[in-house]
């Protein structure tokens, strides 16, 4: 990337994450995007409707962009949202939904930026996936299988792209305390065999969410690290975070597994 003010397109920066990276970005002098449902963005960033999960929708937003600006150097793939509940008892329909954001809604925008990053032999990739994308969270199954395929994605993607003056970086925060607590669309499993450790789950989940770092300062963190023109390919958010992605490299997959389900299935 040049020295030129850079076009970023940032999903999802209505709210939380992906707002406070999108004011930051701004901040640093990008020219920001940011693509959503609702129009709700910070001051100095331009919306556009798009639901990422609608393909055409997403070109038509990207187009736009181009045809304004002639170029994108960032995209922030943060759009996202969680379910939570025993997997036996999820119904297919809410599994679906969870992949079809989080997952094929990434997909959906990096397919449509692509072409336009490899013609200007540059570019910059970042995608939010989660530390339950290394240790999958017990009754947060297909949430932690989501950000579990969107480390593989940016992995395999990376290597790609590469020719092209593309790089490619998941990011991995942990608890942050955003709206994503609230908007959980949640199955107690009540009357089940299922049901106490669901809901005693769920809640050291939220209380730990509720307590976590803020929107603000994650939201910097993936600001300044869009703007780098490499990094390692996997980044984890916060000295604690790094220090857990370390230890789940580290320690035997039986042994760290054990440990997740005395903290969240008990």
């Amino acid at each position: 990337m040049s020295d030129q003010i850079k076009v970023a397109v940032v999903t999802g920066g209505s709210s939380g994450i992906g707002r406070a990276a999108a004011k930051s970005l701004s901040q640093k002098g990008c020219r920001v995007y940011e693509l959503s449902r609702r129009d709700h963005p910070p001051g100095g960033v331009s919306h556009l409707t798009a639901d990422v999960t609608d393909d055409k929708q997403v070109k038509a937003a990207i187009g736009e962009i181009i045809s304004r600006e002639g170029r994108i150097d960032i995209l922030i793939n943060n759009a996202g949202f969680g379910i939570s509940g025993a997997a036996e008892m999820t119904d297919s329909r809410d599994a679906h939904a969870q992949l079809e954001l989080n997952l094929f809604g990434t997909d959906n925008v990096t397919r449509a930026v692509l072409p336009h990053m490899r013609s200007q032999k540059s570019g910059r990739i970042l995608c939010v996936s989660s530390i339950a994308g290394i240790l999958p969270i017990p009754f947060q199954l297909w949430y932690s299988v989501s950000k579990s395929a969107i480390a593989s994605y940016v992995l395999a993607l990376q290597n790609e792209v590469r020719p092209y003056g593309i790089t490619v970086c998941a990011v991995l925060p942990g608890d942050i305390a955003t709206g994503f607590t609230d908007a959980r669309k949640k199955n107690d499993c009540g009357g089940s065999d299922y049901g106490s450790r669901v809901r005693r789950s769920v809640a050291v989940m939220e209380k730990d969410e509720r307590t976590g770092m803020s929107p603000e300062k994650a939201g910097a963190y993936i600001a300044k690290l869009a703007m780098k023109k490499r990094s390692q390919p996997l980044k984890a958010i916060g000295f604690s975070y790094k220090a857990v992605a370390v230890l789940a490299k580290l320690l035997p997959r039986r042994l760290s597994n054990y440990v997740i389900g005395r903290i969240y299935a008990k």
